[in-house]
């Protein structure tokens, strides 16, 4: 559906026919820019085009199966206290809203509490901001024990934040004993104290899931697996990229959050070398901070990835932006988006571009800086990929010694350990003793260096 400017006029005409039978109505209101100004709704420094943010807003809706019976931007030079948008344009939404007989309106931006309650007052119709949107697509995602716990605490977070005297329900009942007892806590505070009690348990509960990872994190640093873990957008093709290069099987599909729950496979690298490929959620524009803040645990995985991959949808409309939001994201959880040491930046999706367009794109990555390079991949064609992992090896590479070391045939104990932590670059039986070249992480360096006498090969 061609989204709509709810401004007066329709910028293009609705299709003819007979009413549609879609029960959701999404909402644009997206701030006006001024000459020079920026759009201070939004968190990113780039601007956003604004009907591809209703674009990405209905197919939010899409995502949890909502069929859309119409899509509007709606232009505001202010945002309103009591409804986020103006009078007249909640009167000219509560008409169409009416005359379309939806029963939900999808607000793409964050409301307040009071500003939910009074636009449903006013609409007759029940409302769903950006953030709740969101919530709900990961609720119905969630497949892990993890991910359904990281989920539920961040939709009571919210929820708490939404116990407004908007029902009658919510009066003060009795309490005390007998006929004569006096007023107790009112039915909000009842419901803020079941939910406080729903959320530190499951806190608790979530501390157990980051005790467990913890200790799978620290099984793997007992054997030579670096991690990588690839981040971007949503939809930007991650899990595509994921099954290409692991060979696994993680659905993708052309859908905002296709997968929530993270997932690790083995990546075998050029020389032989392994690594543990870690798939994350993506991240999207104005993220909802209780969603990071639940899913930390999950995204612990990224916190500790020796490299980081930044996958982006380069062919869309809005990379730029989607790529400012994500680089907000990486900052709250403390990871600096310019280090060029540890994040490669990955251009996905050229397959959809033609050799003209293709080419200049190379000349475009070949001007950015040696140390911030970009590479050009297509997840779906293969095309680029072995150029991806001879970088991926070559930053886990930067990061251990390469060390020459020869070891008596006989010792097997010592030859097993060292296939086991280390990467052997090369073997060869020499009268009795093999010849090795292996490569270690740094925390074993000086261990490989005592027990074998090993030394650092010279460049």
């Amino acid at each position: 559906m061609e989204p709509r400017n709810f401004d007066g006029e329709a910028d293009r005409p609705r299709s003819a026919g007979a009413k549609q039978t879609g029960r959701v109505l999404v909402i644009g209101p997206y701030l006006r820019v001024r000459a020079g100004g920026a759009d201070t709704q939004s968190e990113s420094h780039v601007q956003r085009d604004a009907e591809a943010r209703l674009d990405e807003a209905a197919g939010l809706a899409r995502a949890i199966d909502l069929v859309i019976a119409d899509a509007i931007i709606a232009p505001i030079s202010q945002i309103r206290p009591a409804t986020y948008i103006g009078k007249g344009k909640v009167d000219e939404i509560a008409a169409l809203a009416k005359s379309l007989d939806v029963e939900l309106v999808v607000m793409d931006c964050a409301l307040a509490p009071i500003q939910q309650r009074n636009l449903e007052k006013e609409l007759h119709a029940k409302v769903l901001d950006r953030t709740g949107l969101i919530l709900e697509i990961f609720g119905r995602r969630a497949k892990t024990k993890e991910g359904s716990l990281q989920v539920e605490l961040a939709h009571l977070n919210y929820q708490r934040s939404r116990l407004v005297r908007s029902w009658t329900h919510l009066e003060r009942q009795r309490g005390g004993f007998g006929f004569m007892g006096g007023p107790g806590e009112t039915q909000i505070e009842a419901d803020r104290r079941l939910i406080q009690e729903r959320i530190s348990k499951l806190e608790g509960e979530l501390k157990k899931v980051q005790a467990t990872r913890r200790l799978h994190r620290a099984g793997r640093q007992r054997v030579p697996y670096r991690v990588v873990a690839l981040v971007g957008y949503t939809n930007a093709g991650k899990s595509t990229l994921f099954n290409r290069l692991t060979r696994a099987d993680v659905q993708a599909a052309d859908m905002l959050f296709a997968t929530l729950d993270p997932t690790l496979r083995a990546l075998t690298l050029p020389h032989g070398g392994k690594a543990m490929l870690s798939d994350t959620v993506g991240f999207i524009s104005n993220l909802p901070t209780q969603l990071v803040a639940a899913f930390r645990a999950t995204l612990e995985e990224v916190l500790e990835a020796d490299v980081i991959l930044h996958v982006r949808d380069i062919s869309h409309e809005d990379a730029e932006a989607q790529q400012s939001d994500v680089d907000a994201v990486l900052r709250q959880l403390g990871i600096n988006p310019d280090d060029s040491g540890r994040i490669i930046e990955v251009w996905n999706k050229i397959d959809r571009y033609d050799a003209e367009q293709r080419e200049e794109l190379l000349n475009i990555a070949a001007r950015r800086p040696e140390d911030h390079p970009a590479m050009l991949v297509s997840a779906v064609s293969g095309e680029g990929i072995d150029a991806l992992l001879a970088a991926i090896e070559e930053r886990l590479a930067a990061k251990r010694t390469t060390l020459d070391l020869s070891i008596d045939a006989a010792d097997g104990a010592g030859i097993s350990w060292l296939h086991r932590n280390a990467e052997v670059l090369a073997k060869e039986l020499h009268d009795g003793r093999f010849d090795m070249t292996v490569r270690v992480d740094e925390t074993k360096r000086d261990i490989v260096v005592n027990r074998f006498d090993a030394v650092p090969r010279v460049a």
